[in-house]
């Protein structure tokens, strides 16, 4: 599909007055809001980790609690050594010693262990639940390619902080704090309720300013993230163009102005987070001196003095954990909301093995069909009727922006109807199952992908289980065989990233052969011969179509009228509606958009034709 025929490409942004893109040449969207249950939608897929997380977090509270007791047992061991008692006086606390920093490591390597082994299992569906939802979403044409890669990596890794960096951290910090009061209420009652004070300070008051004083910031964070990975792909993959309509600078500009914006709420946050710390030290710090004060006149005396200033201060340590896990999370409600989104979807059913291309056709209709990509503005399509019996074959034709792509653009799903509908079989092409609709409508789409792999791999990838007979009858009727057969590595030529390796002709016959190859019901060929001479084109589209099964319906969109005689039926568009429709020697003999073009069209390749050697 073009832009040209009024359709955005997919993961494209229509372009501005300087050939920018309009998001690249203005102020992102603002973030939206986070979702109330983007965390329940993300920990969802957690569940069937539970037990592993939940021994996570027992293992991140005994590693806490295991340096608590560590710091406590110390200083009772350093001051009571201080007055020179017997050795076994002191065998113990030695013992104790020694076994809490041992223990303290081991806990934490086997919670380091246990927590990632979990979280990367979720991730890994998180991941692919996220994929699959991009894959087969309908209503994705202003998805950006860049903001879809932002999604899959840096929005999924939200998923993935919140259980490592909140969720077990925050618990073990709630249930060692507990632990703490408890430990000190032994020593003095009136000590642990300072404490508890303290530790409410640290754990619930300061976490929840930090998240008042970042919400806001952190919210812009992920989506300034999503549009500067847009900007890498447009000025990675767009250099060319922008550099021949002067718009390198602009676009330079715009991205510069959205990572200066970044850099600006990062510093923000960061200086944020360093007041929000300076604060939890000046709490552990007069917590710890008003538990000693407590302490003496409650007449504690000696070496527990000292145990309880030194626990106090580890203690709301590991409280200020919390103030860390509230910021975490702060910053990653906007990725978080970016994810659930995609999580929420219905998904999905769970992939299946390719199946042989049906026998058989589908009856096509299209009934009052108008789309509309913007509110307000012209249709690209508009009242579009067109019935495309079993075994039909119907062309589309018009001049550039008439809405020729749009028609495929619907019949494959990629592109809704704002009026009418399209069914395939009687049933509405949106209600198809995502997995059914490419093996019963397909074919060559506009701007095809070919990847880095060799011929056969690409030729596979809508029919797997194809046979070398298949291969070269599908390559012959796209006229690429005799190519593949002077390589020295045949079927397995590497073809370069986009088929950087092939011409613009044997790109788009390689593409060709692989839609000839599926063979779907619904053949959808649109603008197969682009790129190819006049002789080779006429060639080609005759093969092509010879090589159709029977009974398997054609939809083919060209801007060339040579080839189109045999055809069943032919529509010209002109600005989305249809102008004429019949047979090419009908369209020809009557005046029209058809009969000029096609007088030109003649006269052109003739004048070609007369120049070649």
């Amino acid at each position: 599909m073009t832009a040209g025929d009024g359709v955005t490409p997919v993961g494209r942004e229509p372009a501005g007055p300087t050939g920018v893109p309009v998001e690249a040449s203005g102020a992102p969207e603002p973030p939206a809001p986070a979702r109330p249950g983007a965390e329940r939608a993300v920990l969802r897929l957690a569940r069937p980790y539970l037990g592993r997380l939940l021994g996570a977090g027992l293992l991140a509270a005994a590693t806490e609690f295991a340096g608590l007791a560590l710091m406590a047992t110390a200083t009772w061991l350093l001051m009571s050594a201080a007055g020179r008692p017997p050795l076994d006086r002191l065998t113990v606390a030695i013992v104790a010693v020694r076994a809490l920093a041992v223990g303290r490591g081991v806990f934490r390597y086997t919670e380091r262990l246990a927590g990632h082994d979990a979280v990367l299992r979720m991730i890994t569906d998180v991941r692919a639940r996220v994929f699959a939802t991009l894959a087969v979403r309908r209503d994705g044409v202003d998805r950006r390619t860049g903001d879809a890669l932002s999604r899959l990596v840096s929005d999924v890794e939200a998923a993935q902080d919140l259980l490592l960096r909140v969720l077990v951290p925050g618990a073990a910090a709630a249930l060692v704090s507990v632990l703490a009061v408890g430990g000190a209420a032994l020593i003095s009652p009136p000590a642990a309720g300072v404490l508890a004070v303290g530790l409410l300070l640290a754990g619930v008051a300061l976490p929840a300013l930090a998240t008042r004083l970042t919400r806001r910031a952190a919210d812009e964070v992920a989506p300034l993230r999503g549009a500067l990975a847009v900007d890498a792909v447009d000025l990675t993959h767009g250099a060319a163009d922008l550099a021949a309509f002067g718009a390198t600078e602009a676009a330079l500009a715009a991205a510069q102005g959205r990572a200066g914006r970044l850099a600006r709420l990062e510093r923000r946050l960061a200086a944020t987070g360093f007041a929000v710390d300076a604060a939890g030290v000046l709490v552990g710090g007069l917590t710890a001196a008003a538990v000693v004060v407590v302490a003496l006149r409650a007449d504690v005396r000696g070496v527990l003095v000292g145990v309880l200033a030194v626990g106090t201060l580890a203690a709301v340590e590991v409280a200020l954990a919390l103030v860390a896990a509230a910021r975490q999370r702060t910053q990653l409600r906007a990725g978080l909301a970016r994810v659930a989104d995609l999580l929420t979807e219905p998904a999905g059913p769970a992939p299946a093995a390719a199946a042989p291309p049906a026998s058989g056709g589908h009856d096509v209709r299209f009934e009052d069909v108008t789309v509309r990509y913007r509110a307000g503005a012209a249709p690209a399509l508009a009242g579009f009727d067109l019935d495309l019996p079993a075994g039909r074959r119907v062309a589309v034709v018009g001049p550039s922006g008439a809405g020729k792509s749009t028609v495929a653009g619907v019949l494959t799903g990629a592109v809704v109807p704002t009026e009418g509908r399209v069914t395939v079989g009687g049933v509405p092409v949106s209600d198809q199952p995502a997995d059914d609709l490419p093996r019963l409508v397909g074919g060559l789409l506009a701007e095809a992908y070919v990847f880095h792999a060799t011929v056969r791999e690409n030729l596979l990838l809508g029919r797997p289980d194809a046979g070398a007979a298949e291969l070269a009858d599908a390559t012959r009727a796209a006229g690429l065989l005799d190519w593949v057969r002077d390589q020295p590595e045949g079927w397995d030529t590497v073809v370069g990233e986009q088929g950087g390796q092939l011409s613009g002709g044997q790109r788009q016959r390689l593409a060709l052969a692989r839609a000839l190859l599926a063979a779907p019901p619904v053949l959808v060929l649109d603008e197969p011969t682009e790129g190819l001479d006049p002789a080779a084109a006429d060639a080609v589209l005759a093969s092509a179509l010879a090589a159709t099964p029977a009974g398997h319906s054609v939809l083919l969109i060209s801007h060339r009228l040579s080839g189109l005689a045999g055809l069943d039926e032919i529509v010209v568009l002109e600005d989305g509606g249809v102008a004429q429709r019949g047979r090419h020697d009908e369209l020809v003999a009557r005046p029209g958009w058809y009969r000029e073009q096609w007088l030109r069209q003649e006269a052109a390749e003739r004048g070609y034709l007369s120049l070649a050697p």
